[in-house]
Protein backbone atom coordinates (compact mmCIF):
# COMPACT_ATOMS: atom_id res chain seq x y z
CA UNK A 1 0.00 0.00 0.00
CA UNK A 2 0.90 3.50 -0.62
CA UNK A 3 1.69 4.40 3.41
CA UNK A 4 4.06 1.01 3.65
CA UNK A 5 5.72 1.68 0.46
CA UNK A 6 6.59 5.64 1.29
CA UNK A 7 8.18 4.43 4.22
CA UNK A 8 10.09 1.55 2.76
CA UNK A 9 12.04 4.46 0.25
CA UNK A 10 11.97 7.03 3.47
CA UNK A 11 14.08 4.02 5.03
CA UNK A 12 16.20 3.61 2.51
CA UNK A 13 17.07 7.29 2.12
CA UNK A 14 18.23 7.57 5.57
CA UNK A 15 20.06 4.28 5.57
CA UNK A 16 21.80 5.83 2.18
CA UNK A 17 22.58 8.71 4.08
CA UNK A 18 23.90 7.29 7.43
CA UNK A 19 26.21 5.12 5.16
CA UNK A 20 27.59 7.41 3.15
CA UNK A 21 28.29 9.94 6.09
CA UNK A 22 29.92 6.99 7.84
CA UNK A 23 32.48 6.11 5.13
CA UNK A 24 33.04 9.96 4.69
CA UNK A 25 33.71 10.43 8.10
CA UNK A 26 36.26 7.44 8.10
CA UNK A 27 37.79 8.90 5.10
CA UNK A 28 38.62 11.86 6.26
CA UNK A 29 39.33 12.44 9.65
CA UNK A 30 42.42 9.78 9.47
CA UNK A 31 43.76 12.01 6.40
CA UNK A 32 44.75 14.70 9.07
CA UNK A 33 48.38 13.92 10.64
CA UNK A 34 48.89 15.13 14.08
CA UNK A 35 52.47 16.47 14.29
CA UNK A 36 51.98 18.73 17.74
CA UNK A 37 48.65 18.60 20.01
CA UNK A 38 49.41 22.05 20.48
CA UNK A 39 48.99 22.75 16.96
CA UNK A 40 46.05 20.45 16.24
CA UNK A 41 42.73 22.09 14.77
CA UNK A 42 40.06 19.78 13.27
CA UNK A 43 38.73 22.86 12.01
CA UNK A 44 38.84 21.13 8.26
CA UNK A 45 38.03 17.51 8.44
CA UNK A 46 34.62 18.71 10.98
CA UNK A 47 33.50 21.60 7.89
CA UNK A 48 34.12 19.52 4.85
CA UNK A 49 31.86 16.64 6.46
CA UNK A 50 29.69 19.02 7.67
CA UNK A 51 29.22 20.25 4.16
CA UNK A 52 28.93 16.98 2.33
CA UNK A 53 26.22 16.04 4.92
CA UNK A 54 24.38 18.70 3.85
CA UNK A 55 24.59 17.94 0.15
CA UNK A 56 23.76 14.26 1.08
CA UNK A 57 20.30 15.97 2.74
CA UNK A 58 19.75 18.13 -0.41
CA UNK A 59 20.18 14.69 -2.63
CA UNK A 60 18.59 12.43 0.05
CA UNK A 61 15.15 14.88 -0.04
CA UNK A 62 15.33 15.47 -3.70
CA UNK A 63 15.26 11.68 -3.84
CA UNK A 64 12.51 11.16 -1.70
CA UNK A 65 10.25 13.65 -3.21
CA UNK A 66 10.89 12.43 -6.40
CA UNK A 67 10.25 8.80 -5.54
CA UNK A 68 7.07 9.94 -3.63
CA UNK A 69 5.85 11.21 -6.37
CA UNK A 70 6.64 8.48 -8.61
CA UNK A 71 4.93 5.99 -5.50
CA UNK A 72 1.77 8.35 -5.71
CA UNK A 73 1.52 8.19 -9.70
CA UNK A 74 1.35 4.14 -9.34
CA UNK A 75 -0.52 3.71 -6.20
CA UNK A 76 -3.20 6.86 -5.95
CA UNK A 77 -3.57 7.59 -9.32
CA UNK A 78 -4.00 4.02 -10.85
CA UNK A 79 -6.45 1.16 -10.37
CA UNK A 80 -9.31 1.06 -8.14
CA UNK A 81 -7.66 4.20 -5.70
CA UNK A 82 -7.62 6.25 -8.79
CA UNK A 83 -11.27 6.54 -8.49
CA UNK A 84 -11.10 8.05 -4.83
CA UNK A 85 -8.48 10.01 -5.32
CA UNK A 86 -10.12 12.18 -8.19
CA UNK A 87 -12.97 12.37 -6.42
CA UNK A 88 -11.59 13.05 -3.55
CA UNK A 89 -9.57 16.01 -5.48
CA UNK A 90 -12.71 17.51 -7.05
CA UNK A 91 -14.34 17.32 -4.16
CA UNK A 92 -12.54 20.45 -3.68
CA UNK A 93 -13.78 22.12 -5.94
CA UNK A 94 -17.61 21.62 -5.28
CA UNK A 95 -19.13 24.81 -3.97
CA UNK A 96 -23.25 23.07 -4.03
CA UNK A 97 -25.21 20.75 -3.72
CA UNK A 98 -25.46 20.38 -7.40
CA UNK A 99 -22.18 20.12 -7.94
CA UNK A 100 -21.88 17.24 -4.95
CA UNK A 101 -24.27 15.25 -7.12
CA UNK A 102 -22.86 15.43 -10.36
CA UNK A 103 -19.56 14.63 -9.14
CA UNK A 104 -20.94 11.45 -6.99
CA UNK A 105 -23.09 10.12 -10.18
CA UNK A 106 -19.67 11.29 -12.73
CA UNK A 107 -16.94 9.33 -11.01
CA UNK A 108 -18.72 6.84 -8.19
CA UNK A 109 -21.34 5.94 -9.79
CA UNK A 110 -20.25 6.04 -13.76
CA UNK A 111 -16.83 5.01 -13.23
CA UNK A 112 -16.34 3.83 -10.23
CA UNK A 113 -19.76 1.14 -10.35
CA UNK A 114 -20.59 2.04 -7.21
CA UNK A 115 -24.01 3.14 -5.33
CA UNK A 116 -24.22 6.09 -3.44
CA UNK A 117 -26.69 7.17 -0.23
CA UNK A 118 -26.74 10.71 0.52
CA UNK A 119 -28.50 11.29 4.36
CA UNK A 120 -29.78 14.08 6.62
CA UNK A 121 -29.82 12.64 9.33
CA UNK A 122 -30.79 15.39 11.34
CA UNK A 123 -33.85 15.51 9.09
CA UNK A 124 -34.10 12.06 8.48
CA UNK A 125 -34.34 12.99 4.87
CA UNK A 126 -32.75 11.17 1.74
CA UNK A 127 -30.84 14.00 -0.36
CA UNK A 128 -29.31 11.42 -2.89
CA UNK A 129 -29.17 7.97 -3.81
CA UNK A 130 -28.22 5.88 -6.88
CA UNK A 131 -31.06 4.44 -9.18
CA UNK A 132 -30.33 1.27 -8.24
CA UNK A 133 -32.07 -1.55 -5.87
CA UNK A 134 -28.94 -1.35 -3.13
CA UNK A 135 -29.33 2.29 -2.49
CA UNK A 136 -33.21 2.81 -3.19
CA UNK A 137 -34.32 0.32 -0.71
CA UNK A 138 -36.43 1.31 1.72
CA UNK A 139 -35.20 -2.01 3.69
CA UNK A 140 -31.99 -1.05 3.15
CA UNK A 141 -32.38 2.53 4.51
CA UNK A 142 -34.37 1.73 7.75
CA UNK A 143 -31.74 -0.43 8.52
CA UNK A 144 -28.63 1.87 8.17
CA UNK A 145 -31.04 4.42 9.73
CA UNK A 146 -31.20 1.58 12.77
CA UNK A 147 -27.31 1.39 12.61
CA UNK A 148 -26.18 4.41 12.57
CA UNK A 149 -28.24 7.00 13.89
CA UNK A 150 -27.67 11.01 14.22
CA UNK A 151 -25.65 10.80 16.74
CA UNK A 152 -23.03 8.66 15.51
CA UNK A 153 -19.32 9.85 15.89
CA UNK A 154 -17.77 11.18 12.78
CA UNK A 155 -15.01 9.71 10.74
CA UNK A 156 -15.10 7.64 8.02
CA UNK A 157 -15.90 3.67 8.50
CA UNK A 158 -16.32 0.27 6.82
CA UNK A 159 -19.64 -1.52 5.78
CA UNK A 160 -20.11 -5.10 6.27
CA UNK A 161 -21.89 -7.90 3.82
CA UNK A 162 -24.55 -7.17 6.60
CA UNK A 163 -24.60 -3.56 6.48
CA UNK A 164 -22.93 -3.26 9.77
CA UNK A 165 -19.08 -1.67 11.32
CA UNK A 166 -16.51 -4.11 10.61
CA UNK A 167 -12.97 -3.51 11.43
CA UNK A 168 -10.92 -5.35 8.39
CA UNK A 169 -10.92 -3.60 5.59
CA UNK A 170 -10.90 -6.87 3.00
CA UNK A 171 -14.33 -7.92 5.01
CA UNK A 172 -15.58 -4.74 3.55
CA UNK A 173 -18.50 -4.28 1.10
CA UNK A 174 -18.45 0.06 1.36
CA UNK A 175 -17.48 2.50 3.38
CA UNK A 176 -19.59 5.39 4.78
CA UNK A 177 -18.67 9.13 5.94
CA UNK A 178 -20.18 10.71 8.88
CA UNK A 179 -20.05 14.45 9.11
CA UNK A 180 -22.25 16.65 11.32
CA UNK A 181 -25.08 14.65 10.76
CA UNK A 182 -24.52 13.80 7.05
CA UNK A 183 -23.82 10.42 6.14
CA UNK A 184 -22.75 9.44 2.82
CA UNK A 185 -22.50 5.48 2.43
CA UNK A 186 -20.86 4.40 -0.70
CA UNK A 187 -21.55 0.84 -1.59
CA UNK A 188 -18.78 -1.34 -3.54
CA UNK A 189 -17.73 -5.03 -3.78
CA UNK A 190 -13.77 -4.35 -4.48
CA UNK A 191 -13.73 -2.01 -1.59
CA UNK A 192 -10.85 -3.71 -0.32
CA UNK A 193 -9.03 -2.62 -3.22
CA UNK A 194 -9.05 0.94 -2.46
CA UNK A 195 -5.48 2.27 -0.80
CA UNK A 196 -6.18 3.17 2.82
CA UNK A 197 -4.57 6.69 2.53
CA UNK A 198 -7.29 8.03 0.05
CA UNK A 199 -9.87 8.01 3.39
CA UNK A 200 -8.58 10.45 5.60
CA UNK A 201 -8.51 12.80 2.58
CA UNK A 202 -11.11 12.14 1.48
CA UNK A 203 -12.87 12.50 5.10
CA UNK A 204 -11.19 16.39 5.38
CA UNK A 205 -12.45 17.12 1.70
CA UNK A 206 -15.87 16.11 2.87
CA UNK A 207 -16.14 17.95 6.07
CA UNK A 208 -14.66 21.23 4.54
CA UNK A 209 -17.33 20.73 1.91
CA UNK A 210 -19.68 20.52 4.53
CA UNK A 211 -19.37 23.79 5.83
CA UNK A 212 -18.43 25.22 2.03
CA UNK A 213 -22.27 23.91 1.23
CA UNK A 214 -23.69 25.42 4.57
CA UNK A 215 -22.58 28.69 4.03
CA UNK A 216 -23.32 29.18 0.71
CA UNK A 217 -26.65 28.21 1.37
CA UNK A 218 -27.08 30.54 4.33
CA UNK A 219 -25.54 33.25 2.16
CA UNK A 220 -28.23 32.20 -1.07
CA UNK A 221 -31.14 32.49 2.53
CA UNK A 222 -29.76 35.72 3.19
CA UNK A 223 -29.26 37.17 -0.41
CA UNK A 224 -33.09 35.73 -1.64
CA UNK A 225 -34.10 37.17 2.36
CA UNK A 226 -32.66 40.26 1.29
CA UNK A 227 -34.30 40.84 -1.95
CA UNK A 228 -37.18 41.08 -0.37
CA UNK A 229 -36.57 43.19 2.54
CA UNK A 230 -35.17 45.82 -0.59
CA UNK A 231 -39.27 44.66 -2.39
CA UNK A 232 -40.29 45.81 1.15
CA UNK A 233 -38.44 48.72 1.46
CA UNK A 234 -39.33 50.17 -1.43
CA UNK A 235 -42.82 49.19 -1.51
CA UNK A 236 -43.01 51.26 2.12
CA UNK A 237 -41.33 54.39 0.80
CA UNK A 238 -43.93 54.73 -1.99
CA UNK A 239 -46.15 55.26 0.95
CA UNK A 240 -44.28 58.24 1.77
CA UNK A 241 -44.65 61.95 -0.48
CA UNK A 242 -42.69 60.98 -3.80
CA UNK A 243 -42.68 64.67 -4.34
CA UNK A 244 -43.21 67.57 -1.53
CA UNK A 245 -46.45 69.60 -2.82
CA UNK A 246 -45.98 73.25 -2.54
CA UNK A 247 -48.84 74.67 -0.79
CA UNK A 248 -49.31 78.51 -1.02
CA UNK A 249 -47.24 80.14 2.34
CA UNK A 250 -46.08 76.94 3.40
CA UNK A 251 -42.50 75.34 2.58
CA UNK A 252 -41.71 71.96 3.30
CA UNK A 253 -38.53 69.67 3.23
CA UNK A 254 -38.39 66.39 4.98
CA UNK A 255 -35.82 63.41 5.98
CA UNK A 256 -36.14 59.48 6.05
CA UNK A 257 -33.24 57.32 7.42
CA UNK A 258 -34.55 54.02 8.47
CA UNK A 259 -32.07 52.04 10.66
CA UNK A 260 -32.48 48.82 8.76
CA UNK A 261 -34.48 48.66 5.36
CA UNK A 262 -37.86 49.10 6.06
CA UNK A 263 -38.73 51.40 9.21
CA UNK A 264 -41.65 52.43 11.69
CA UNK A 265 -41.29 55.98 11.46
CA UNK A 266 -43.49 57.49 8.63
CA UNK A 267 -45.06 61.04 7.44
CA UNK A 268 -46.82 62.09 4.92
CA UNK A 269 -48.37 66.12 3.42
CA UNK A 270 -51.76 65.82 2.45
CA UNK A 271 -53.18 69.49 0.87
CA UNK A 272 -56.92 70.16 1.82
CA UNK A 273 -57.89 73.03 -0.10
CA UNK A 274 -56.15 76.08 -1.25
CA UNK A 275 -55.05 77.03 2.31
CA UNK A 276 -54.84 73.69 4.20
CA UNK A 277 -52.24 71.29 4.52
CA UNK A 278 -52.73 67.99 6.44
CA UNK A 279 -48.97 67.30 7.94
CA UNK A 280 -48.55 64.02 9.61
CA UNK A 281 -45.49 62.29 11.25
CA UNK A 282 -45.65 59.11 13.39
CA UNK A 283 -43.35 55.91 15.11
CA UNK A 284 -44.76 52.60 14.87
CA UNK A 285 -43.34 50.61 18.24
CA UNK A 286 -40.46 47.90 17.36
CA UNK A 287 -38.86 47.17 14.30
CA UNK A 288 -39.01 45.01 11.20
CA UNK A 289 -41.97 43.45 9.51
CA UNK A 290 -44.73 43.66 11.95
CA UNK A 291 -43.83 47.86 12.48
CA UNK A 292 -43.45 48.07 8.78
CA UNK A 293 -47.33 46.64 7.69
CA UNK A 294 -49.02 48.88 10.88
CA UNK A 295 -47.10 52.06 9.18
CA UNK A 296 -48.32 51.13 5.65
CA UNK A 297 -52.01 50.77 7.68
CA UNK A 298 -51.59 54.07 8.90
CA UNK A 299 -50.75 55.69 6.11
CA UNK A 300 -53.31 53.87 3.98
CA UNK A 301 -56.27 54.97 6.62
CA UNK A 302 -55.35 58.12 6.86
CA UNK A 303 -55.09 58.73 2.62
CA UNK A 304 -58.93 56.90 2.40
CA UNK A 305 -60.07 58.86 5.02
CA UNK A 306 -62.58 61.26 2.86
CA UNK A 307 -62.67 63.91 5.53
CA UNK A 308 -59.38 65.36 6.21
CA UNK A 309 -60.26 68.29 8.67
CA UNK A 310 -61.78 65.68 11.04
CA UNK A 311 -58.56 65.08 13.00
CA UNK A 312 -60.51 63.06 15.94
CA UNK A 313 -62.20 60.74 13.03
CA UNK A 314 -59.02 59.97 11.56
CA UNK A 315 -57.23 59.34 15.18
CA UNK A 316 -60.44 56.43 15.51
CA UNK A 317 -60.26 55.58 12.51
CA UNK A 318 -56.35 54.29 12.72
CA UNK A 319 -56.53 53.13 16.11
CA UNK A 320 -59.60 50.42 14.89
CA UNK A 321 -57.33 49.32 12.14
CA UNK A 322 -54.11 48.49 14.11
CA UNK A 323 -55.79 46.69 16.93
CA UNK A 324 -58.28 45.21 13.71
CA UNK A 325 -54.59 43.60 13.52
CA UNK A 326 -54.87 41.64 16.56
CA UNK A 327 -50.90 42.35 16.84
CA UNK A 328 -50.99 43.06 20.70
CA UNK A 329 -47.56 45.02 21.10
CA UNK A 330 -47.83 47.08 18.52
CA UNK A 331 -49.25 50.72 18.46
CA UNK A 332 -47.98 54.18 17.04
CA UNK A 333 -47.03 57.63 18.66
CA UNK A 334 -48.32 59.74 15.83
CA UNK A 335 -48.34 64.01 15.92
CA UNK A 336 -51.25 65.44 12.91
CA UNK A 337 -51.66 68.88 11.95
CA UNK A 338 -53.53 71.00 10.15
CA UNK A 339 -52.22 74.18 8.67
CA UNK A 340 -53.92 77.15 7.94
CA UNK A 341 -52.19 79.71 6.05
CA UNK A 342 -55.35 81.99 5.70
CA UNK A 343 -56.26 81.98 9.24
CA UNK A 344 -52.47 81.41 10.29
CA UNK A 345 -53.58 78.80 12.70
CA UNK A 346 -52.02 74.92 13.20
CA UNK A 347 -54.74 72.81 14.62
CA UNK A 348 -53.47 69.47 15.77
CA UNK A 349 -53.61 66.44 17.62
CA UNK A 350 -50.07 65.22 19.55
CA UNK A 351 -50.42 61.40 20.56
CA UNK A 352 -47.49 60.98 22.70
CA UNK A 353 -44.91 62.43 20.40
CA UNK A 354 -42.41 63.91 22.20
CA UNK A 355 -40.86 66.90 20.04
CA UNK A 356 -43.09 68.79 17.75
CA UNK A 357 -42.45 72.49 18.19
CA UNK A 358 -42.96 76.08 16.77
CA UNK A 359 -39.83 78.11 16.32
CA UNK A 360 -40.98 82.05 16.09
CA UNK A 361 -39.34 84.97 16.40
CA UNK A 362 -39.24 87.02 18.91
CA UNK A 363 -37.47 90.59 20.25
CA UNK A 364 -35.06 88.38 22.27
CA UNK A 365 -34.33 86.28 18.97
CA UNK A 366 -36.16 82.59 18.04
CA UNK A 367 -37.90 81.05 20.23
CA UNK A 368 -39.06 77.19 21.09
CA UNK A 369 -42.56 76.69 21.84
CA UNK A 370 -44.08 72.87 22.32
CA UNK A 371 -46.98 71.17 20.91
CA UNK A 372 -47.49 69.03 23.94
CA UNK A 373 -49.50 65.91 24.07
CA UNK A 374 -53.27 65.60 23.98
CA UNK A 375 -53.77 61.91 22.80
CA UNK A 376 -52.37 58.44 24.35
CA UNK A 377 -50.84 56.05 21.89
CA UNK A 378 -53.01 54.90 19.68
CA UNK A 379 -53.72 51.32 18.56
CA UNK A 380 -53.15 49.42 22.09
CA UNK A 381 -55.96 51.17 24.91
CA UNK A 382 -58.59 52.70 24.61
CA UNK A 383 -58.95 56.55 23.56
CA UNK A 384 -61.25 58.34 25.29
CA UNK A 385 -62.31 61.82 23.97
CA UNK A 386 -59.58 63.40 21.42
CA UNK A 387 -58.67 66.85 22.39
CA UNK A 388 -58.02 69.28 19.85
CA UNK A 389 -55.18 71.77 19.86
CA UNK A 390 -54.38 74.93 18.18
CA UNK A 391 -51.40 77.47 18.03
CA UNK A 392 -51.53 80.82 16.63
CA UNK A 393 -49.25 81.08 13.89
CA UNK A 394 -46.67 83.90 12.31
CA UNK A 395 -44.88 84.82 9.45
CA UNK A 396 -41.37 82.93 9.63
CA UNK A 397 -42.42 80.17 12.18
CA UNK A 398 -40.89 77.12 11.46
CA UNK A 399 -43.21 73.88 12.70
CA UNK A 400 -40.38 70.59 12.85
CA UNK A 401 -41.75 67.67 13.75
CA UNK A 402 -39.45 64.70 14.49
CA UNK A 403 -39.46 60.35 15.57
CA UNK A 404 -37.58 60.39 18.74
CA UNK A 405 -34.52 58.64 17.00
CA UNK A 406 -33.56 62.50 16.60
CA UNK A 407 -33.81 64.10 19.99
CA UNK A 408 -32.38 60.46 21.73
CA UNK A 409 -29.79 60.09 19.80
CA UNK A 410 -26.86 59.91 22.52
CA UNK A 411 -23.04 60.57 22.92
CA UNK A 412 -20.26 58.36 23.80
CA UNK A 413 -21.54 59.16 27.47
CA UNK A 414 -25.04 58.51 27.04
CA UNK A 415 -26.31 61.73 27.11
CA UNK A 416 -29.38 62.46 24.59
CA UNK A 417 -29.00 65.45 22.36
CA UNK A 418 -32.99 66.74 23.54
CA UNK A 419 -31.27 67.26 26.39
CA UNK A 420 -29.15 69.37 26.03
CA UNK A 421 -28.16 73.23 25.41
CA UNK A 422 -26.51 72.69 21.64
CA UNK A 423 -29.73 70.74 20.57
CA UNK A 424 -32.03 74.16 21.62
CA UNK A 425 -28.93 76.20 20.18
CA UNK A 426 -28.75 74.60 16.84
CA UNK A 427 -32.53 75.01 16.12
CA UNK A 428 -32.73 78.52 17.23
CA UNK A 429 -29.65 79.16 14.88
CA UNK A 430 -31.18 77.22 12.10
CA UNK A 431 -34.58 78.81 12.08
CA UNK A 432 -34.51 81.43 9.61
CA UNK A 433 -33.29 79.10 6.91
CA UNK A 434 -35.54 76.99 4.65
CA UNK A 435 -36.88 73.49 5.80
CA UNK A 436 -34.38 71.81 4.21
CA UNK A 437 -30.98 73.32 5.08
CA UNK A 438 -32.67 73.40 8.55
CA UNK A 439 -32.80 69.88 8.68
CA UNK A 440 -28.95 69.63 7.10
CA UNK A 441 -28.14 71.67 10.08
CA UNK A 442 -30.30 68.75 12.25
CA UNK A 443 -29.07 65.97 10.37
CA UNK A 444 -25.38 66.82 11.01
CA UNK A 445 -25.68 67.66 14.48
CA UNK A 446 -26.92 64.28 15.70
CA UNK A 447 -24.74 62.72 13.07
CA UNK A 448 -21.52 64.49 14.64
CA UNK A 449 -23.26 63.73 18.22
CA UNK A 450 -22.98 60.13 17.55
CA UNK A 451 -19.64 60.35 16.73
CA UNK A 452 -20.37 58.57 13.33
CA UNK A 453 -21.02 55.33 14.88
CA UNK A 454 -23.91 53.24 14.04
CA UNK A 455 -27.17 54.61 14.77
CA UNK A 456 -29.80 53.15 17.27
CA UNK A 457 -32.87 54.24 15.88
CA UNK A 458 -34.68 55.24 12.45
CA UNK A 459 -34.21 59.30 12.21
CA UNK A 460 -37.15 61.23 10.47
CA UNK A 461 -38.24 64.75 10.17
CA UNK A 462 -40.64 67.01 8.40
CA UNK A 463 -40.68 70.51 8.60
CA UNK A 464 -42.66 73.48 7.74
CA UNK A 465 -42.36 77.27 7.11
CA UNK A 466 -45.03 79.91 7.02
CA UNK A 467 -44.16 82.33 4.38
CA UNK A 468 -44.64 86.02 4.34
Amino acid sequence: MYKARRRTILTFVYLFIAITFILLASYLIPQTKINDFRDYSNTFPVTVTSVLFGMLLLIASAVYGFSRINLEKRVMRHGATAFLTEFTEKLRFCYSMEDFYSLIANILEEQADCSVLYVDRTNNYVLYNSPNRLSSSPEIMDKLAHNFPLDWGQGVYYLGENLGIVSKVRDARGFFLSCDGHHLYVFCRYTRQFDLETYPKLFEEFSRFQIRAQTIRGLSDISELSKEWEQLAQTQRSFLPQKMPEPERLKLGAYFRPLINVSGDYYSVLPIDEHKTLVMLGDVSGKGLAAALVMGLVMNTVKIKENKEDLPGIIQAVDKAIKGMHLQDKYTVLFMGIIDTQKMTIRYINASMSDPIIVTRSPEGYRIKSLGSNCSIVGIIPIDDIEVSEQRLFSGDLIMMASDGVSEVMNADKVELGDTEIYKDTIKKSASKDPDEFIKDIVDLVLSWNADTRLHDDVTMLVAKVQG
